[in-house]
């Protein structure tokens, strides 16, 4: 009776050992997907301004008109399954870096310095690991915006990782993989340092209550994450968008490629073309995220 009491204790700090290291990844996947419900419309404003559809105003009266409300939603599979693999890895790595290097702190606040190098670190992990949803999720939003013989008419999320296997081959998953690692980087490194010390500040120096520190922080971090990652995106969305002409010629030969050409093209504004929209993407994103813990 001893020994079976004793193997049930012990089976019990096992199974609490596995929950407290895999709860991080959970939690963080399970808000990432809250978070894309809640942020899908604005993200597919965001990649039709990117595509040269026009003004936030005229992208939503066209798709309100030519596809209806429904439209705002496509490649929503896509979106929950980027989640499911991108924040589930950049959330909750970064959760787990961050825990161990407070560990060696001995309990204090880290340095600015140090959050941003562990939401670097953190966001290259998971752009690693979800680039192949992320590209689905690109081509899917694009592709009404492309003549009827050229689009893909992707299914779901799951259709369109086959297909993309089947005619490109399994290592065009990873288009555009470069831009994305970065771009989650810098998304990573200005959103998830600032809001813990956006957190800090409201919190402890201006004595704000909680919601006003949520609000406050999300806020501040949103500004931050947009202004480090835009452009990075913006190079992203055009490379996994982009289809051969009729000779097989892509229009870019790269991510480097296309950010001169956009830079000769348009200046440096071109990066952040629908910023505004980019930022409202981004704070609910990072309120719904950050708080789901």
């Amino acid at each position: 009776m001893a020994d079976a009491k004793q193997q049930q204790q012990q089976t019990a700090v096992a199974a609490t050992g596995v929950w407290k290291t895999i709860k991080p990844f959970v939690n963080g996947g399970a808000s990432g997907m809250l978070a894309t419900c809640v942020i899908q419309p604005i993200d597919m404003v965001k990649v039709r301004i990117q595509l040269g559809e026009g003004s936030a105003g005229q992208v939503t009266k066209n798709m309100l008109a030519n596809e209806g409300v429904r439209s705002f939603y496509k490649g929503l599979s896509a979106g929950l399954l980027r989640q499911a693999t991108y924040t589930t890895a950049r959330l909750g790595s970064f959760r787990v870096l961050t825990n161990k290097a407070v560990e060696k702190n001995e309990g204090k606040p880290l340095p600015l310095i140090q959050k941003a190098f562990i939401g670097l670190t953190a966001g290259a992990i998971g752009a690693c690991v979800g680039s192949p949803a992320d590209l689905a999720l690109i081509r899917m939003q694009a592709d009404s915006t492309l003549p009827a013989a050229q689009r893909r008419n992707y299914k779901n999320a799951f259709h369109a990782l086959y297909r993309i296997t089947a005619d490109e081959g399994i290592l065009a998953l990873w288009k555009g993989a470069g831009p994305t690692v970065v771009r989650a980087m810098a998304l990573n490194m200005g959103m998830l340092a600032s809001y813990d010390q956006s957190v800090e500040l409201f919190r402890d120096k201006f004595g704000a209550g909680e919601i006003s520190t949520v609000i406050g922080a999300s806020a501040v971090s949103g500004f931050f994450a947009s202004a480090c990652s835009l452009p990075f995106d913006y190079v992203k969305t055009q490379i996994q968008k982009m289809q051969p002409d009729a000779n097989g010629k892509y229009p870019y030969a790269g991510s480097l490629d296309c950010a001169m050409k956009t830079f000769k093209s348009g200046g440096p504004f071109k990066f952040y073309t629908g910023f505004p929209v980019y930022c409202v993407r981004i704070a609910p994103h990072v309120m719904v995220s950050e708080n789901a813990w």
